[in-house]
């Protein structure tokens, strides 16, 4: 079954608009949503037959809450740091090329959902050590009881410091400054006020240091969000999870990939775009 699934993905991936195997999840994700939103109108329009009575007033409020989180979440993962960056004029035969400025994007949110991932796989580590310690102990005792349960305190804040953690980590596997500053040096480029060579990749990392710290701090916060939710506001665990955690994060990265490559194949092919308006990465703003 996962080899089909793997195969149906390129396939998808390969004929189709987006990577296969992120849309499967992302429908998997959303399979779940009929039968929440069903459940949720349960609550509300029949309470007596439901564990968790909603009323109209707290119903409202919550959607407010997940649209307003789904909006940032996307502010979040689309936003990008401009550094200037200049070119110098070269002559190439009998043509001139540079001579023009422009910026260097870095994306706030490098990491996308993987910290979360590689989070969420380590932070069983504790409940497996308790396993093989022994719950009769005092050190074991506390690790399965705090490690087995996701809404305490322990594990949630170890899962937020693990977040974290991981964010540098794979922002530093996937962006490497000094290659940038390299090519940048080879091509001519320069930011200005900045040397070329090490002095311009220290300077890119040091901005990558900076702009990473609040994009750690958001993925862990939207990591346990639905934790918070489910343990003080008496939430539905199903419901919760599409406040936030990995489900919602890949939701709208995928969604945001998609409609991004949409936009790209309708514009190669001398369309207007998917949308009149909106600012949509891969978007020729001449146009």
């Amino acid at each position: 079954g996962t080899v089909f699934v793997m195969w149906l993905g390129e396939q998808i991936t390969n004929h189709g608009i987006g990577n296969g195997i992120s849309l499967i999840i992302m429908v998997g994700i959303l399979a779940r949503l009929p039968k929440v939103v069903i459940q949720q109108f349960t609550n509300l329009f029949f309470p007596e037959s439901s564990d968790l009575a909603t009323n109209p007033f707290s119903f409202i409020i919550s959607i407010i809450l997940l649209i307003s989180i789904i909006v940032f979440v996307v502010l979040i993962s689309t936003a990008i740091r401009k550094i200037p960056v200049s070119y110098a004029k070269r002559i190439v035969g009998r043509k001139m090329y540079g001579g023009q400025a422009t910026h260097l994007p870095l994306r706030i949110l490098t990491a996308g959902v993987m910290p979360i991932i590689f989070a969420q796989a380590l932070v069983l580590i504790p409940s497996s050590l308790a396993t093989f310690i022994g719950t009769g102990s005092g050190f074991g005792r506390f690790l399965d009881a705090n490690f087995n349960d996701f809404t305490s305190i322990p594990y949630n804040i170890f899962l937020f410091i693990m977040i974290v953690g991981f964010t540098y980590f794979y922002t530093a596997v996937a962006f490497n400054p000094a290659d940038v500053a390299d090519n940048m040096k080879k091509q001519g480029g320069f930011i200005p006020g900045v040397r070329p060579g090490k002095s311009t990749s220290d300077y890119i990392d040091n901005i990558l240091t900076k702009v990473t710290l609040p994009a750690s701090i958001f993925l862990a916060l939207i990591a346990v969000f639905p934790t918070f939710l489910t343990s003080f506001f008496n939430l539905d665990f199903s419901l919760a999870s599409f406040y936030g955690g990995t489900s919602l994060l890949i939701i709208v990265g995928v969604g945001l990939d998609t409609l991004q490559q949409i936009e790209s194949h309708l514009l190669m092919r001398h369309y207007d775009g998917f949308l009149k308006s909106g600012k949509i990465k891969g978007r020729d703003k001449r146009r």
